[in-house]
């Protein structure tokens, strides 16, 4: 209830178009992380050049940089109002 007693329907900041792009964002940013999981070795002493693969210096950072800017472009992507014709 408002001010003057009177019941307003509760709406959601952002579309369902919004949500969707966040959500894909969100994947994006998680799949990027595991890609770059892993890769370490037991034993201090020996090098394992895995590190340095493309999945983990090329390929999983853009992932997570394109997932973030999926996060930024939900955000801004302006959500459609609904007319009200009350008189």
């Amino acid at each position: 209830m408002n001010k003057k007693g009177k019941n307003t329907p509760q709406e959601f900041i952002f579309q369902k178009k919004n949500y969707t792009i966040m959500f894909i964002g969100l994947a994006c940013i998680a799949l990027g992380f595991i890609l770059m999981s892993g890769g370490g070795t037991d034993d201090p002493n020996t090098f394992n050049p895995e590190i340095f693969s493309f999945r983990r210096i090329r390929l999983a950072p853009t992932l997570v940089i394109i997932g973030f800017a999926l996060e930024v472009l939900a955000i801004l992507v302006p959500a459609k109002k609904k007319e009200s014709n009350s008189k």
